[in-house]
């Protein structure tokens, strides 16, 4: 069996479907645009994370990133920052996945670590 690359991926796959049943699990299932939001978020992050993890790309950790991003916004841009659980969960899920996907980048010598000169003066 082939090792897995990057231990960050596997830990985003878990974040994606946390995103899929958190409205359940949080009690925010009737609040639409949050419930579906996080849904659809957890989705393409799950797939994109378990594409990361089973052929890893760079574009795959730009790409939850930007899934990320979305998430932090989303309350903002869907109305439910008011509403504490979907929120806060939008947010601190955001910063873990944002984290994970970052730390990848920069540390991995085929993606951006690579063309960062760590022994320059």
């Amino acid at each position: 069996m082939k090792q897995v690359k990057h231990w960050q991926d596997p830990v985003n796959v878990v974040l994606g479907v946390w995103l899929i049943v958190s409205p359940w699990v949080l009690g925010f299932q009737d609040v639409t645009f949050a419930m579906w939001s996080t849904v659809a978020t957890g989705i393409a992050l799950g797939a994109v994370a378990l594409g990361a993890t089973l052929v890893p790309r760079a574009w795959e950790e730009w790409t939850e990133g930007a899934l990320a991003i979305w998430l932090a916004v989303s309350p903002w841009v869907l109305g439910f920052a008011t509403i504490e659980n979907p929120m806060v969960n939008a947010v601190l899920v955001s910063a873990a996945i944002l984290v994970l996907a970052l730390w990848v980048l920069v540390t991995d010598k085929d993606y951006l670590g690579g063309s960062i000169d760590r022994h320059a003066h």
